[in-house]
């Protein structure tokens, strides 16, 4: 694994790099977040953007959504794909926010698992973004490509062992802006198939990277 003084560059070099860290899904209510999480599942946040404005013009509330027209949701988000699915989960989990939980998105991994469509990746954006929660990953596809490439995790795939790793050699208050500017990196040079090396400020602490001969 990387040395600690690495891991701690790394951070440094992203933070200089993109200031703000934050998610680029845009909400004002936190159970707002949880549906465009949803809704960003095989889809690009930039797509979510565009469609949520007018699904939370049409169901304001949590109670307009929990009493919501299945098939009507699916009218509104309809271009972000799995669209079934999506509106089915938005619409059994604003009823189970207000039966189980008041009306308020939960604060804890347990509670949060139990909604309808809530996975351990959308439950760590919550408890980071909304509860500001120490030590929480949110292991995405930009996530787990790059800090395997940087040598952070060994290479796998797998979400879970992403984010239990990560855990372990990222400083606890910086892990969930961190994942947001892996996001960033992502887009504009970290890019899947063809990433810019040449471009890349974090070259010194890459095992990815290989030097021109």
């Amino acid at each position: 694994m990387k040395p600690e003084a690495h891991v701690l560059a790394i951070v440094e070099e992203l933070k200089k790099l993109y200031p703000e860290g934050l998610c680029s899904l845009q909400y004002p209510k936190p159970y707002e977040l949880l549906f465009s999480v949803r809704l960003a599942a095989q889809c690009t946040d930039e797509r979510v953007n565009q469609v949520t404005p007018a699904l939370f013009a049409r169901f304001p509330t949590l109670e307009s959504l929990a009493e919501a027209d299945v098939a009507e949701v699916e009218s509104y988000i309809h271009s972000t794909g799995f669209f079934r699915a999506k509106a089915r989960d938005i619409v059994a989990a604003s009823r189970m926010l207000l039966e189980v939980y008041g009306g308020k998105v939960p604060d804890t991994m347990e509670d949060l698992l139990k909604l309808p469509g809530v996975g351990r990746k959308t439950a760590n954006l919550i408890l980071g973004d909304v509860y500001h929660v120490p030590g929480v990953v949110v292991a995405d596809t930009h996530c787990i490509r790059i800090t395997g490439r940087l040598g952070l995790t060994d290479g796998t795939k797998d979400p879970v062992k992403v984010e239990q790793q990560l855990r372990a050699v990222l400083p606890p208050e910086e892990s969930n802006d961190f994942c947001h500017r892996m996001v960033l990196h992502g887009r504009a040079v970290c890019i899947a198939r063809k990433p810019d090396c040449q471009s890349c400020t974090l070259r010194p602490w890459c095992d990815f990277y290989q030097p021109a001969e």
